[in-house]
Parts: C-alpha cells; sequence; structure tokens
C-alpha cells in the first residue's frame, strides 16, 4: 500500500511538473503582453520597447518598475507600474503614465480584486473614477480624496478603494519625482 501511495504521488508530481513546464513560457508571454499594453495605453506614443528598457526603483518599501517610452531617441513619458495594499480586498496593481516634466498622462488597472460594482470602479472600463487625475501634476493636485482634504472625487461607497487607487498613483510619483531612475 505504501509503494502505491508513493508510485500515485510521484506520477502526480511528476505531470504537475510538466505542466508547469510546458505552460510557463504562454504564461509569462501573456504576462508580458498585458505589461506592453498598459504601457501603450498610459504613455504617449513610441517606437522604443520600453521593457527592454525598464528600471526598478525601491519606494516606500516596495520596488516599482518604470519604463521610459521614447521616440527617436527623446524621452516622450514614463509607465510606472506600482501597487497598493490598501485596497477593500488587497492588492491593487497600476499603471501610470506621466509626461517627462511629470504631469499624469493617463492611469490603467493591471489588477485587483475590489468588489464588483463599488471598488472596480476604479478600472476606466467601469466608470470614469481614473479620468480626474490626467493632465494633473502631483505637485499641484493633492493625490487624495476630498475627505481627507485632497483634490480627488472619491466612488461613491468605495472610499477606500479610491483611497489605495490614490496612494498607488502617489507612491508611482515618487518612482520618478526621485531622480533615481534616470
Amino acid at each position: 500500500m505504501v509503494v502505491a501511495l508513493l508510485v500515485i504521488t510521484f506520477v502526480a508530481a511528476a505531470t504537475l511538473g510538466a505542466v508547469y513546464v510546458f505552460t510557463g513560457k504562454p504564461i509569462e508571454a501573456a504576462r508580458l503582453a498585458k505589461i506592453n499594453k498598459a504601457i501603450a495605453e498610459v504613455t504617449p506614443p513610441f517606437d522604443n520597447n520600453p521593457s527592454d528598457e525598464v528600471r526598478e526603483v525601491p519606494v516606500d518599501g516596495r520596488t516599482l518598475r518604470l519604463f521610459p517610452a521614447k521616440k527617436d531617441g527623446a524621452l516622450v513619458g514614463i509607465a510606472v507600474e506600482t501597487a497598493t495594499t490598501k485596497g477593500f480586498s488587497g492588492l491593487i496593481t497600476l499603471m501610470v503614465g506621466f509626461l517627462p516634466d511629470g504631469t499624469i498622462y493617463n492611469t490603467a488597472v493591471i489588477s485587483h480584486a475590489e468588489t464588483p460594482g463599488l471598488g472596480d470602479k476604479i478600472d476606466r472600463s467601469k466608470s470614469n473614477f481614473s479620468v480626474q487625475f490626467e493632465g494633473k501634476h502631483p505637485d499641484n493636485f493633492q493625490l487624495a480624496v476630498k475627505k481627507d482634504g485632497g483634490d480627488v472625487d472619491a466612488i461613491t461607497a468605495s472610499t477606500i478603494s479610491s483611497r489605495a487607487f490614490c496612494d498607488a498613483v502617489e507612491r508611482a510619483y515618487k518612482a520618478i519625482s526621485s531622480g533615481q531612475w534616470q
């Protein structure tokens, strides 16, 4: 009976390992395609491959990834992959695009687990919440909800998700304004 159990366990483990090896590359390719799509959404048009020039910058105990977008060799924008764990349902990952002067160009939600119909309105496909960040410079636009003294209109009945979104955008701005990425 012990030998049979060992054989079954070995076969199951080998099968699981084979599936992981077989699917690892397509999963990584899909993840990279999602990142590249988000970069294209949040920056002005570019002709380089920002993923090839990615830089990592530590901010507030996290490592953020910065993707410089260039056109004809000149920097046209910086996409920052940022995250926060302050969401109602945990981790929220965003891509925030900045112009070279630090102005927010656009934002895109990469992943979240916020409540459907409430917190998921941080996603552009669900509401226009993120539009209020476009064209704003964090030096003169407080990245906090109005309830906390900021300039951001929170999503009705979803202040926690709105605060988390602001936190992630603020962290992204800290990454580019630190100058460590250049």
